[in-house]
């Protein structure tokens, strides 16, 4: 094994059962999985509260030799904090759609069992997506004020701080992928999220340069600038 494990994010092949993208990924090569929080890979309610369930994982993880190291709950995550719109549905379990509420209850419960479930997996980290209400104010007219942006982000930190607790409380950290439709998706946005949260430790970044290259940002100035959260 490398010194550093190289894993497969499980989330684009949600639609294959979840031994069987086990045995694809270590006949592939991979030391291990970032297991996603959809489709049947991981159940998070079950996973925090079912010891024979979180057993059944592993066992299939040991049987292709895998290990896990985080957990990828992007889908619920973007759920938190967004304005709800239809295209959410897709996400959403039938009975929590068609408004904002159902939809952020749903979410808000969800990250907190995936807290859970990450400790009982023996997973230190929770990747994913935090939402943002004003990403569809993106362009410049209407104008958005600052005040709005503003009022945003101290909104986003207001959702996400009682589920943060729980992370804390598992001993797990969440990061963020920095991207589009995120609070903070550039340097700036993510430099005045951290601030929105007090630069509480639990809250960091998973480094993805794809999407900072896409926008003109070099991955390497938030590398090196945000070390310490990735």
């Amino acid at each position: 094994m490398m010194s550093r494990p190289v894993t497969l994010f499980t989330g684009q092949w949600a639609d294959l059962p979840f031994a069987v993208l086990c045995e694809k990924a270590a006949r592939f090569g991979y030391d291990g999985l970032e297991i996603c929080t959809w489709g049947d890979h991981m159940d998070v309610r079950k996973a925090a509260v079912d010891p024979d369930y979180v057993a059944e994982r592993k066992e299939i993880l040991a049987r292709y030799k895998l290990g896990c190291w985080a957990l990828g709950a992007h889908l619920a995550g973007q759920c938190v904090a967004s304005l709800y719109d239809p295209r959410y549905d897709g996400f959403v379990p039938a009975e929590h759609r068609g408004s904002q509420e159902k939809m952020r209850a749903w979410a808000i419960q969800e990250m907190k069992d995936t807290a859970k479930a990450a400790k009982n997996m023996g997973c230190p980290v929770v990747t994913g997506f935090v939402g943002s209400p004003v990403w569809n104010y993106w362009y410049s007219f209407p104008q958005t004020t600052q005040g709005q942006i503003d009022a945003a982000f101290v909104q986003v930190a207001s959702l996400w701080n009682p589920i943060l607790d729980v992370f804390d409380q598992c001993g797990v950290c969440f990061a963020l992928e920095v991207h589009p439709t995120e609070i903070a998706f550039d340097y700036y946005s993510s430099e005045k999220l951290l601030k929105a949260f007090e630069y509480r430790k639990t809250f960091g970044f998973n480094f993805d340069p794809s999407h900072l290259i896409w926008q003109g940002v070099n991955p390497a100035l938030f590398l090196r600038d945000f070390k310490d959260r990735i």
